[in-house]
C-alpha cells in the first residue's frame, strides 16, 4: 500500500538530513509504528506520506501512484484516502465534538443524510456518544483525541496516520487511545503511529519501525522499543 523507495531530505538550512535512503513497505491492514528518538526522521516520514513535504531523492508510492507526482488540484483527492491525528488534537475550540467530526464529512462534500448516519457510528466507535455535544474546552485531553480519532476515520479512510497521539495523554488516557487505534485496525484501516512511548509499543507486539538520524535502523515484524 504505501511503498518508500529509497528516499532522502535534505533541508536548505544547515540542519542534518531528514531522512537518507529509507525504504520500506507497508502492506494493507497493518499496525506499524515508528520510533525513535526527537529529530530522528518519524514526523518527516508522515508529511511524505500525506504529501506536506517532498522528498530530495527517491520516490514515495501510495499502491501504485507516486505520491509527490499528484497535481495539486488532485491533492485533495488523495488526502480523502488518508485520516490525519495530531498530538494537539487540532479540533476547532468553537464546534462541540460532533459538529468537528461533521465538518470533515461536510469538507469532504458529504451529504446531511450521511452525515447524520456517519457521525454518530464514529462517535459511538471512540466511546463518546454521551459526549457529542461537548466543546473541546469541556472535554479531557483523552476525550479530545477520541474526538480527532473520530473525526479521521469518518470518512472511511484507507489508512490512519497519527503523530504522536499518545504524546499530552496521561497513562489511563494513553492505554485507551491505543485500544481505540487497535479496534480501528482490527476493523481493517492501515495504521501508522509515531510514538517515544516505550509502554504503548511494548504493548502493542505489532511491528516496529526504528528511526536514528534520518535512517532506518530497525525493522521488527512483531517488535518491542529498541533504542
Amino acid at each position: 500500500m504505501i511503498y518508500f523507495d529509497t528516499v532522502s531530505k535534505v533541508y536548505n538550512d544547515g540542519r542534518a538530513p531528514a531522512l537518507l535512503d529509507v525504504s520500506f513497505q507497508v502492506a494493507p491492514h497493518e499496525f506499524v509504528s515508528i520510533v525513535g528518538h526527537s529529530g530522528a526522521g518519524k514526523t518527516t516520514l508522515l508529511k511524505m506520506i500525506i504529501a506536506e513535504d517532498r522528498p530530495t531523492s527517491g520516490t514515495v508510492y501510495f499502491e501504485s501512484l507516486d505520491v509527490h507526482s499528484i497535481p495539486k488540484v488532485k491533492l485533495p483527492h488523495y488526502r480523502r484516502k488518508i485520516g490525519t491525528v495530531f498530538q494537539d488534537f487540532k479540533l476547532l475550540s468553537h464546534l462541540t465534538a460532533y459538529e468537528n467530526i461533521a465538518f470533515a464529512m461536510e469538507a469532504n462534500g458529504r451529504s446531511d443524510a450521511e452525515i447524520a448516519e456517519n457521525v454518530p457510528e464514529a462517535l459511538a466507535l471512540v466511546d463518546l456518544e454521551d459526549k457529542a455535544w461537548n466543546f473541546p474546552h469541556e472535554l479531557s485531553g483523552g476525550e479530545k483525541q477520541r474526538v480527532a480519532i473520530a473525526r479521521a476515520i469518518v470518512n472511511q479512510p484507507d489508512i490512519v496516520v497519527a503523530d504522536e497521539p499518545t504524546g499530552n495523554l496521561d497513562p489511563i488516557a494513553t492505554y485507551e487511545v491505543v485500544q481505540i487505534l487497535r479496534k480501528i485496525n482490527d476493523l481493517g484501516t492501515t495504521v501508522i503511529m509515531t510514538t517515544h512511548n516505550k509502554g504503548v509499543i511494548d504493548e502493542l507486539g505489532r511491528r516496529v519501525i526504528t528511526m536514528d538520524e534520518g535512517r532506518l535502523v530497525r525493522d521488527d515484524e512483531s517488535g518491542k522499543y529498541i533504542l
